[in-house]
């Protein structure tokens, strides 16, 4: 264990500008992870290919409800014994799921430091500690105190990806602080498809230069913040209507059509230098006749991602425990055929123990060549080597100073204040004059109605806030045109995406419709997907916000009222609803004052 230790620590340097250590070179990372691999076990190596989830908030000491759901997945109780029994290549963290992983700067850092002891303490390898942390829709940080980003389709609408790469450092200086070794963001993902269920403003945007832009610079962003990037979902999940967490979405672009949309963003970020690439739980015909998932896809994996693309990280799957891959692929099966197809780690098996020794004994058969294993297992030391792993260790409260700081408040806010996009303006009407109104604030969501009638409350202003839920009733909508009566100004949240498996948000339509129609002044937010204002184009006054993240919603009050202009111009084009091909706002559109 001692000479393991050796060889990981002599060699790694920290990768990162911020770190102040110089980088090994290739061939010194080549020859210790060489070096490291014939120091291990079989059984090691396979364990090097896993990415795992753990239960509770520190490694050593978790309650009970952490303890039993560690019991139930691995058969012990703490998240250090699961480590220790297992010892897989990475750690995800979550703040769902029952694991509650996320609770505070400094109390990620201590667990962080306490998986790496633990698996440090095994064979004297660290582990990759990760997170879904794209901004926006998509946050596991705690917020506050964590830096709230606008998220992706709200940097796609500032049109600057210079702002994409002063977010992204913000989210790579916090994660590692915390001891978070890599992000597994930013998505790469042309969403050309408005009824996209799972992407939508995840995305940058419809336009594949513009986001093969925006992805180079966050990826940039996440190495100059210190942590490595991850791309995702290859070879691209931006046209589908199916969510691959509930089924297997079919992408039906043509080859020439993937070159031209999907794979642009994939290629810019391998030049830009990513370091992992997450694959999706999509078929793709024009790839793989098969129809198999891509993520279990040879052709798709090893074929294009890592020959023709040349891509020569770490190839991760999407969770295994999504239904795009579990319905067709149980844990053993999807771990081997994974494996096989050219994917180097194992993301979120649901059934770990199975999934292990389904590889164990497929190595041993020779189903899964030695050299194959040992192919990936190269490049998962590699990549903790080159990134100096074996050095991290994280200061509490360095984490508590630097998480949330003035300074990357600030800038974040006033990236997020560029991004807010004017669609419609009829007459003129905003800016409002000056002067206090009583506002009712309505729509969905209770937390972004109170959040924005806290926001008018705030600049004196008199307020109601009346929350109908993403599928309002009648007796909701009634209650809102009452509300609405004694109003100088109705505000309202609209967030089709959302209406659950109600046919296209139809309520929330009939709700604005009615809104529209009492005469009062009405200013419509599209707090998620700027699509809506497609099903109720009449709206005289409509803007985008991207998010519901508080300076999301704090921005378009203040466009409301005149605090600043609209700065933002959409990242994607909205059709007219009845005619796809007819387009209503083109991509570029956003309105001044």
């Amino acid at each position: 264990m001692t000479s393991r230790r050796h060889a990981l620590a002599g060699l790694a340097g920290a990768a990162w500008a911020l770190s102040g250590v110089r980088s090994p070179s290739a061939a010194a990372v080549r020859d210790s992870a060489r070096e490291l691999a014939g120091r291990m076990t079989l059984e090691q190596k396979v364990g090097q290919l896993f990415v795992i989830e753990v239960a509770g908030q520190d490694a050593f000491h978790v309650d009970e409800a952490a303890a039993a759901l560690n019991q139930q997945r691995y058969g012990v109780a703490t998240p250090a014994e699961a480590v220790r029994a297992f010892a897989p290549g990475g750690v995800i963290y979550f703040s769902a799921r029952g694991d509650d992983n996320l609770r505070s700067p400094g109390q990620l850092a201590r667990l962080s430091n306490g998986l790496q002891e633990a698996s440090t303490g095994v064979a004297g390898i660290p582990l990759i500690i990760s997170v879904d942390q794209e901004g926006g829709a998509v946050s596991r940080m705690p917020t506050p105190p964590a830096t709230p980003q606008p998220g992706n389709m709200a940097l796609g609408a500032t049109w600057s990806p210079a702002d994409a790469h002063r977010s992204y450092r913000i989210t790579g200086a916090e994660l590692h602080a915390c001891g978070i070794t890599a992000d597994h963001a930013p998505v790469a993902d042309v969403n050309v498809n408005p009824a996209n269920p799972v992407i939508g403003i995840r995305s940058f945007g419809s336009e594949p230069r513009a986001v093969s832009a925006f992805v180079r610079a966050a990826v940039r962003g996440l190495h100059h913040g210190g942590v490595a990037a991850t791309v995702k979902h290859f070879p691209g999940h931006g046209d589908t209507d199916t969510d691959s967490h509930v089924g297997l979405p079919r992408i039906t672009h043509s080859r020439a059509q993937l070159d031209a949309i999907d794979l642009p963003p994939f290629r810019a970020a391998v030049a830009a230098g990513v370091d992992i690439v997450m694959t999706a739980h999509i078929s793709v015909p024009a790839l793989d006749p098969s129809l198999a998932p891509a993520t279990m896809s040879r052709a798709v994996v090893t074929g294009l991602l890592r020959e023709e693309l040349g891509f020569d990280g770490l190839i991760v799957t999407d969770a295994l425990d999504m239904q795009g891959a579990s319905a067709a692929y149980p844990p053993d099966k999807a771990a081997v055929t994974a494996i096989g197809a050219g994917v180097d780690m194992l993301v979120l098996s649901p059934d770990l123990p199975r999934a292990h020794a389904a590889v164990l004994a497929a190595v041993r058969s020779g189903e899964i060549p030695e050299s194959r294993l040992d192919a990936s297992v190269l490049r998962i030391l590699s990549h903790k080597i080159r990134h100096g792993l074996r050095h991290v260790r994280s200061s509490e409260a360095r984490a508590e100073r630097v998480v949330g700081s003035p300074a990357f408040l600030a800038a974040a806010d006033a990236i997020t204040g560029r991004s807010t996009t004017l669609i419609r303006n009829e007459g003129s009407a905003l800016p409002l004059a000056r002067g206090a109104r009583s506002v009712l604030v309505t729509g969905w969501d209770a937390t972004a109605v109170t959040h924005l009638d806290a926001s008018f409350g705030a600049r004196g202003h008199t307020t109601t806030a009346l929350a109908t839920g993403a599928v309002p009733d009648r007796a909701a909508t009634d209650a809102a045109v009452r509300a609405a009566a004694s109003a100088d100004l109705v505000v309202v949240a609209s967030c089709l995406a959302l209406a659950g498996k109600e046919e296209n948000g139809v309520a929330q339509v009939a709700l604005i419709e009615a809104l529209l129609v009492t005469g009062r002044p009405v200013v419509v937010i599209g707090v998620r997907n700027p699509y809506d204002i497609n099903r109720f184009p009449s709206a005289p006054l409509y803007l985008a916000t991207y998010g519901t993240g508080t300076g999301n919603l704090d921005h378009a009050v203040q466009v409301i009222l005149g605090e600043h202009g609209p700065r933002g111009r959409l990242p994607v084009a909205v059709p007219a609803a009845d005619d796809p091909s007819r387009v209503l706002y083109p991509v570029g559109h956003g309105l001044r004052y």
